[in-house]
């Protein structure tokens, strides 16, 4: 605890450090378009790709961390509407990183409607320029990254669009352990929501919004169990860490990031990208506006969506397994 204090001093210089990062200040996110290909969800296919004056972008590596940097406000990539079931993420394995729903046994993926929550209970997305090392153990929850950048749950009142991009206000994070992996999830709250100005932290979030954090942990704790798996565990008990905590991690994992897209090895991830000159990876444009037809010049057709996959039904969890009377 004492080095994540250290980490939290150390971040007061956090904002000029993101500020410096190999991402130029032009780039801003109202300029970026966001576009589906290959049909709607549900389709096998379906893809976000995402452009800024006809310019391929990864939204991984292309969308500046730091949208404020007076006031600490933060770009999120929104990849799952509130309410909704579907299981879209940012593909961390294919060039410009499209938003793609995630399958199993070629089939997409949804969660389950968990009584008494339906699909996803807050708009649900990803810090861009971030990334959870699976090679670094973190000090606090003793387990690795999970491979990904790192995840956002927007409380605010509007449903957000896939692909939708927002200015967020961090209020603090609880720290899943999914397979023995970190799995961060920062509470944020859109910066024009019209309850931004009253919800400022986690004790604000809780006066303001009773019970939705204690709701936040419950249902990841119960979200696979329908699928045959056992109860997700936490860090922390559980227990919402503060702010200043939550920027230390994504400072940290912004540093991640910033390794990972300046690495000439192989990692096994898609590090395309149109921005940061000053990364191996980094494309001129008309080699990566190429690049990009090819990817999606075969993704017009549409398959028919698989509608019986799509919940239809509230699971029932008690103690750890769906209950009797829930199951078909």
């Amino acid at each position: 605890m004492l080095a994540r204090n250290a980490l939290i001093r150390q971040h007061s210089p956090l904002i000029r450090r993101l500020t410096l990062s190999a991402t130029p200040t032009r780039l801003r996110h109202s300029g970026v378009t966001a576009k589906q290909y290959g049909g709607p969800v549900g389709n096998p296919s379906h893809r976000v790709y995402f452009s800024r004056d006809n310019v391929p972008l990864s939204p991984w590596h292309d969308i500046p961390l730091l949208a404020n940097p007076t006031t600490r406000e933060y770009n999120m990539v929104c990849e799952i509407p509130r309410w909704s079931n579907a299981k879209l993420e940012i593909d961390t394995t294919t060039p410009f990183n499209p938003i793609k729903q995630d399958s199993k046994n070629s089939r997409p993926r949804y969660v389950a409607d968990i009584f008494p929550y339906k699909g996803y209970i807050w708009n649900y997305g990803a810090f861009p320029q971030t990334f959870e090392d699976p090679e670094h153990t973190d000090k606090d929850t003793g387990c690795v990254g999970d491979s990904d950048p790192v995840d956002v749950i927007e409380v605010g009142q509007a449903i957000c669009a896939e692909g939708s991009i927002h200015r967020v206000k961090v209020l603090g994070l609880v720290a899943l352990i999914d397979d023995g992996e970190t799995d961060w999830k920062v509470l944020a709250i859109r910066s024009d929501d019209p309850m931004a100005d009253r919800i400022q932290d986690i004790k604000s979030l809780e006066t303001c919004m009773p019970g939705l954090v204690s709701a936040t942990v419950d249902w990841f704790s119960k979200y696979k169990v329908p699928d045959g798996k056992p109860l997700n565990s936490w860090a922390f008990d559980g227990r919402a860490k503060d702010a200043d905590y939550a920027h230390s991690v994504i400072a940290a994992t912004h540093d991640a990031w910033n390794r990972l897209i300046h690495s000439e090895k192989e990692t096994g991830f898609a590090l395309t990208n149109t921005t940061v000159r000053s990364s191996p990876h980094y494309l001129p444009v008309d080699i990566a506006s190429q690049e990009f037809k090819t990817l999606t010049g075969g993704l017009s057709g549409q398959v028919p969506v698989d509608s019986t996959k799509v919940p239809v039904k509230w699971h029932y969890v008690h103690e750890g397994m769906v209950t009797n009377c829930s199951k078909k």
